[in-house]
């Protein structure tokens, strides 16, 4: 049998404010929707957009950062899998679905001078340890990357070296 891949990586904003939950075991879990636009043109030459929210679970040290530094609206990259469980609904009419990412990562994007958060990483390498990634960096007002996607204005105005 071959063995799987399973990588997501989205880019967007908070929708809503991330919201924190302690399991029984006293582990941190956030949870946070990412609003991803998607434009495309019609049969008939329109530009046409769409907004995807895509939920978001992040667990340990890193969702207790999300939680302090994130907000709605907040611009972040998400690295991490998708995870499709499984329950019964509470009416008894039968089982449910529901899909998310659970985030092994999570950069935050927007610069410190805008929202008071710091521009860094936050995450782990095993996707829900208890450790924050050891390259975790927090940003600078001068560091070039991660940059503010809203300094960039449209795709004639970014110089992207390749």
């Amino acid at each position: 049998m071959a063995r799987g891949f399973n990588k997501v990586i989205l880019m967007g904003n908070l929708a809503r404010d991330p919201e924190i939950r302690y399991s029984v075991d006293k582990r941190a879990m956030a949870r946070f929707a990412v609003a991803v636009n998607n434009t495309w043109k019609d049969r008939n030459g329109e530009l046409q957009e769409s907004v995807d929210f895509i939920p978001v679970v992040v667990w340990g040290p890193a969702a207790e950062n999300c939680e302090r530094y994130l907000k709605k609206g907040s611009p972040v990259l998400v690295e991490g899998r998708i995870q499709v469980r499984s329950y019964e609904a509470k009416d008894g009419s039968g089982k449910r679905y529901a899909t998310d990412v659970v985030a092994s990562g999570v950069t935050f994007l927007g610069s410190k001078r805008q929202d008071d958060s710091p521009s860094g990483s936050f995450g782990d390498d095993e996707g829900y340890g208890d450790s924050v990634r050891k390259d975790r960096r927090f940003g600078s007002q001068d560091e070039d990357f991660p940059m503010d996607i809203s300094e960039v204005r449209n795709e004639e105005d970014a110089d992207i070296p390749f």
